[in-house]
């Protein structure tokens, strides 16, 4: 599971509260630099590894955009992207858009994502129920307050099942020794 996001939108955070580790996490661009993975447990006991990615941000210069790009190789594993936005952010709208759009450019657009809309604490109820009802699929956390990511562990863990095969039922002794017989 691959935190996505454009820059300072709380990756770091989520990481940090969900399985305590030790990242920095401040309010500047790129204080992540390096991807850091941390193993998870879902509701369900299932362990999972989430990884932190470095913020995306638009408009960089070509020579760091492709350095910024090759940090984010390991997206092509990802069974699933978290999304995060900072809602508190006016400016949420085109920062979906900037990292949809490099997501797009890497060829990761098709992976399944989880859109987690972070910060509620620090945004004006009306702004985070529009936005509720414009993107009804998405989960809506405050990445300091761990009761509020649980919702988003259960939409993860069930998003995980359905990227499962599904396995064909076991046959039963009976029904193979009637199938022989036939």
């Amino acid at each position: 599971i691959n935190l996505v996001g454009y820059t300072n939108a709380g990756k770091s955070t989520i990481l940090r509260t969900l399985t305590g580790a030790e990242v920095l996490v401040e309010n500047r661009m790129f204080a992540t630099l390096d991807p850091t993975s941390r193993q998870l447990y879902l509701p369900s006991q299932r362990p999972a590894v989430l990884i932190d990615t470095v913020g995306f941000i638009q408009d960089l210069p070509q020579d760091l955009a492709k350095a910024f790009k090759a940090t984010l190789e390991e997206l092509n594993d990802a069974d699933l992207l978290l999304h995060v936005v900072d809602l508190s952010n006016p400016e949420f709208s085109n920062q979906i858009m900037a990292v949809q759009q490099i997501l797009e450019e890497l060829a990761l657009d098709d992976l399944p994502q989880l859109v987690v809309f972070n910060k509620i604490d620090k945004t004006a109820p009306e702004i985070v129920e529009n936005t509720r009802q414009l993107w009804p699929e998405a989960v809506f956390v405050s990445a300091l307050e761990l009761r509020s990511l649980h919702p988003m562990l259960e939409r993860i863990a069930q998003a995980l099942a359905e990227l499962e095969p599904q396995q064909p039922a076991p046959l039963l002794a009976g029904s193979l020794s009637a199938r022989v017989e036939s």
